[in-house]
């Protein structure tokens, strides 16, 4: 072999070598990126260090609505980008480059529409987008050759699917975008319902609680027996809240009775949900009057379930807005609680249509907390001595000093919750 033929030899093999870094490094950058514009900015500088070429530019767009999504350049001057866009956009929609979009798809005369431009190269990326590369002439001053073509469809290739695979992720990001939210929106679905379910529970316990008057440490005290039989009444520990709306009576002339139903049960329904969630029973309604019982073994916790109960009532009737006649504002919750003994338990009345149980506290430790609940104004929540002893540690309370009841032959203690 001649020095002249291993001279070539050894160009092919450079040559080789050159395409095959080249192409390592293109694929290596690329598809480490997941943003198409990072991925065009990045393959059109890589193009044209590798190639030697000073000016170069990659055009995207939508084949439905002939818009650019995307347009990279470099090397051109600012005044002729514009021209430059329009000009790659013309020639990429031209009917013939459309209809047969191939990687290896060479546009002739490309300088007519695109001056500085020596080499264009369409591409499809899906049947939605296709894209066109220009490149300007090489600093060797030498055309474009064959196998450089070759090599870059080559490189253009895996840009392409680089580009998809950047676009399969985006998806992938938005199904899982869509995901979370209808999960969220379904999680918020659930909340509601369930919010719902609560509100309907309430108002039937209400119905309920108002036309029969049971409560359900009726049903506690049934299970606890074992039996069908009802306990009787029995003496022991309770604390009583008594609770009524001020301004009832002057709300009662102002609104309808529809109205004023619905104003009872509002107001009802927000009473209800605190008490059951501090463990107390409804035992007793009379318009917008309830009287509240606290059963539990330890007289402590009885005493605490109570003043607990006083202060949800407060703060979530406070958020409810009247709005009668002009009226917007909350109204007024005045409560009493007293503890001690008393005689707990079910009552039963006969008559010729059938017999009716009742479930009630007797006594003085009742009779004294409903004085001392009628004594409240202002939103005020009155505690008896009894109860203050009990509570004193754990809540802010203030002695108001002695008072004279209805009917109660002596004054009685009273305190304040702050």
């Amino acid at each position: 072999m001649n020095y002249q033929a291993k001279k070539n030899d050894k160009e092919e093999l450079e040559k080789r070598a050159f395409y095959l870094s080249t192409l390592f490094d293109i694929s290596k950058d690329i598809f480490g990126k997941l943003d198409a514009e990072v991925i065009l900015r990045n393959f059109l500088l890589m193009t044209m260090g590798n190639f030697g070429v000073t000016e170069g530019f990659i055009l995207i767009i939508n084949l439905f609505s002939k818009e650019a999504t995307h347009f990279i350049s470099n090397g051109f001057h600012d005044i002729h980008l514009s021209e430059l866009e329009n000009g790659a956009k013309q020639m990429l929609l031209q009917g013939d480059i459309i209809g047969s979009l191939e990687i290896d798809t060479e546009i002739e005369n490309i300088e007519v529409m695109l001056p500085n431009v020596t080499y264009a190269l369409p591409f499809s990326i899906d049947a939605h987008n296709a894209g066109l590369m220009g490149l300007g002439s090489k600093l060797i001053a030498k055309p474009y050759a064959e196998d450089e073509k070759k090599l870059l469809a080559t490189m253009v290739n895996s840009m392409v699917i680089a580009l998809q695979n950047a676009k399969s992720f985006e998806e992938i990001k938005q199904l899982n975008a869509d995901l979370l939210k209808k999960k969220q929106q379904l999680e918020k679905t659930v909340t509601e319902l369930q919010a719902a379910m609560k509100k309907v529970e309430l108002l039937e316990g209400i119905k309920t609680s108002l036309r029969k008057f049971v409560p359900t440490a009726i049903s506690r005290l049934i299970e606890d027996s074992g039996t069908a039989a009802v306990p009787r009444a029995t003496e022991q520990d309770v604390s009583v809240l008594f609770l009524d709306i001020e301004g009832y009576t002057e709300l009662s002339e102002m609104v309808a009775d529809a109205e004023l139903n619905e104003i009872i049960e509002m107001y009802f329904s927000v009473f209800l949900e605190s008490i059951y969630e501090h463990n107390g029973d409804v035992n007793e309604t009379a318009g917008d009057s309830l009287m509240v019982l606290f059963l539990n073994d330890d007289k402590i916790t009885n005493a605490l379930e109570a003043v607990r109960t006083a202060l949800s009532i407060r703060d979530k009737a406070g958020e409810i807005k009247l709005e009668y006649f002009g009226v917007n504002k909350p109204m007024i919750i005045n409560m009493g609680i007293n503890s001690g003994p008393a005689f707990v338990g079910t009552a039963k009345f006969e008559s010729y249509s059938g017999s009716r149980w009742t479930y009630t506290a007797r006594g003085m430790t009742t009779n004294l907390a409903a004085r001392i609940g009628s004594l409240a104004s202002g939103g005020q929540i009155l505690l008896a001595e009894a109860t203050a002893k009990r509570v004193g540690q754990q809540f802010p309370i203030h002695r108001l000093g002695r008072f004279a009841l209805k009917n109660v032959s002596e004054e009685l203690e009273i305190f304040i919750l702050q």
